[in-house]
């Protein structure tokens, strides 16, 4: 039996989504080198049991593309009202209308247990593990912490969110971070 399998979630990382993407590898290609990592112990413990961040080897890492840019005092920004997924609330998004896509300098893949996904009825597949999320880190970053919308919808068990708590240094980095960084709006459809 396979042991890492694809969440629905996942799918809607494609090219036009602002998020993290592979043009070059299909979803079922990155959850087989997901599988291949946790055996050769490529991954660290998430934000809780039950959730791992798997790293992707330095050979596919080319073959996602990083959806970021630095903010600086010339980036024009872009707020809009947007939902994740239907029935979830709606959020503010806020997009950088300019500047230059960041280098991708490492890739991580967030992996869910199915005991964890089934928490909210949100598994997609009966294998140990799907693949949540890819996130592409910029090269000279060490790590992204997660956005602050995703974490409060956590941490409130919100529709959408997986129950989680973080400290105030998490919450922290996690604003710091993101008022530095944004999605390049072109990348949205």
């Amino acid at each position: 039996m396979k042991k890492v399998g694809i969440n629905q979630f996942v799918r809607r990382q494609i090219k036009g989504s602002g998020k993290t993407y592979s043009d070059q590898l299909s979803f079922e290609e990155i959850a087989e080198h997901a599988e291949k990592q946790i055996l050769n112990g490529k991954y660290k413990n998430g934000y809780r049991d039950g959730v791992i961040i798997v790293s992707v080897s330095n050979e596919l890492i080319k073959n996602f593309v990083c959806p970021f840019v630095k903010i600086k005092n010339n980036t024009k920004l872009f707020a809009n009202f947007v939902r994740r997924s239907p029935g979830e609330d709606p959020y503010i998004q806020i997009c950088a209308l300019n500047g230059k896509l960041l280098t991708t300098g490492k890739v991580n893949l967030v992996l869910y247990s199915n005991e964890v996904l089934k928490e909210n009825k949100e598994n997609s597949t009966n294998c140990e593990w799907e693949l949540i999320s890819i996130l592409s880190i910029p090269k000279g970053i060490n790590e992204i912490p997660m956005g602050p919308v995703t974490m409060m919808r956590n941490q409130l068990n919100l529709k959408g969110g997986t129950k989680g708590n973080y400290s105030s240094a998490d919450w922290a980095k996690s604003v710091k971070f993101w008022q530095n960084y944004a999605v390049l709006k072109s990348l949205i459809n």
